[in-house]
């Protein structure tokens, strides 16, 4: 086992959470905004009928950060194992 696979072994963590909060919440568009000591992500859901806030994550300058670098790790694992990803402009996102 390599030393970063035991690291991630190391800090495995449980969580427990009600049924409605493991189903989780789809997102096809976000709002960002912060102030001097927080950044709110809100997650919307934008469909025929306008857009819907689905969820409103407020953190740190420092844990937005490693959202960040967490983020871009695994989208780099993932197109690595998939290929590179499609950006869709938001022009493209038109409903039918």
């Amino acid at each position: 086992m390599d030393d970063q696979s035991k690291t991630r072994k190391a800090t495995e963590i449980q969580i427990n959470t009600g049924d409605e909060m493991s189903r989780g919440r789809y997102s096809n568009s976000m709002m960002v905004s912060h102030s001097a000591d927080e950044f709110v992500l809100d997650w919307l859901l934008t469909s025929p009928n306008g857009a819907h806030l689905v969820s409103r994550i407020i953190v740190s300058p420092a844990h937005i950060k490693r959202i960040i670098n967490a983020l871009k790790e695994n989208l780099d694992n993932y197109e690595k194992r998939f290929g590179d990803v499609r950006e869709i402009s938001v022009g493209d996102q038109k409903f039918h």
